[in-house]
């Protein structure tokens, strides 16, 4: 039986600044990272990182290619409009579009934005307590913004809601749908993220049994003492190891 193959994708890092170049590297990087901890959803969930200037371009996953091929040169610009702003001969995903713009055209701080479907995260964003503080690692994430399930997010009506629900906040779940993190940086973005599913998980597995809630006050504590994870203070010591990792099992990422 043959197989189709992939469009081929020509390098475009001597048609943009270096500044995009290597935030193209980084956010193919996340999507790598996403995928060897098993929270890609086959195509169905989506990264994106907005491009510095005025126009507010960002860029998004080629729908069709799953997280493990996604390369600096394959990602897709657009603008808010959902207007391809490069050539490419890949499309993006039209929910992924509708969330990620959202966020980019309100929140200037906000660099990456990350939206994933795993198992541990719909399950607790379906729990009516929604994110419990139960572990350090649910109480480092802070306060947790919540929206509530719209369908599908295809409807761009639904852009302000999700900006009017995540506030000034770097946690949400979206009901009955997923998680979305955002940061200031990609790796700030993927700490934020990281916690907010292992507090996930360990969420779900804490409450197959009796649980022990914390004394009060810890958990406004325990955020304060984790500000500087998710606010890109840990960059220069979280991302290049991560970088390394990814460099060892497979590079092509970075072309």
């Amino acid at each position: 039986m043959s197989t189709q193959a992939q469009p081929e994708i020509a390098s475009v890092r001597e048609q943009v600044s270096e500044t995009e170049w290597q935030l193209r590297v980084d956010l193919a990087a996340l999507y790598r990272l996403v995928a060897l901890h098993d929270w890609d959803d086959f195509l169905f969930t989506h990264l994106s990182a907005r491009i510095p200037g005025p126009e507010h371009h960002f860029l998004l996953n080629p729908l069709g290619m799953t997280f493990d091929e996604v390369t600096a040169s394959s990602l897709v610009k657009v603008d808010l409009d959902g207007n391809k702003v490069m050539e490419s001969p890949y499309e993006i995903n039209a929910a992924g579009f509708t969330i990620h713009s959202a966020v980019h055209a309100a929140r200037e701080d906000v660099c990456c934005v990350m939206h994933l479907h795993t198992d541990d995260g719909v399950a607790v964003s379906a729990q009516e307590a929604g994110l419990m503080p139960l572990t350090q690692h649910a109480m480092q994430c802070g306060e947790i913004a919540y929206h509530d399930y719209e369908g599908v997010a295809l409807d761009l009506d639904e852009r302000e809601r999700i900006v009017r629900d995540l506030g000034d906040r770097q946690f949400m779940l979206l009901r009955n749908h997923g998680t979305l993190t955002v940061g200031p940086t990609i790796c700030s973005a993927w700490m934020a993220m990281y916690y907010l599913e292992r507090a996930c998980t360990m969420q779900i597995r804490a409450l197959s049994a009796a649980v022990n809630m914390p004394p009060q006050g810890s958990a406004a504590k325990a955020a304060e003492q984790s500000r500087l994870l998710f606010d890109g203070t840990a960059d220069t010591l979280a991302w290049p190891p991560l970088l390394r990792k990814l460099d060892r099992i497979d590079p092509s990422y970075r072309n």
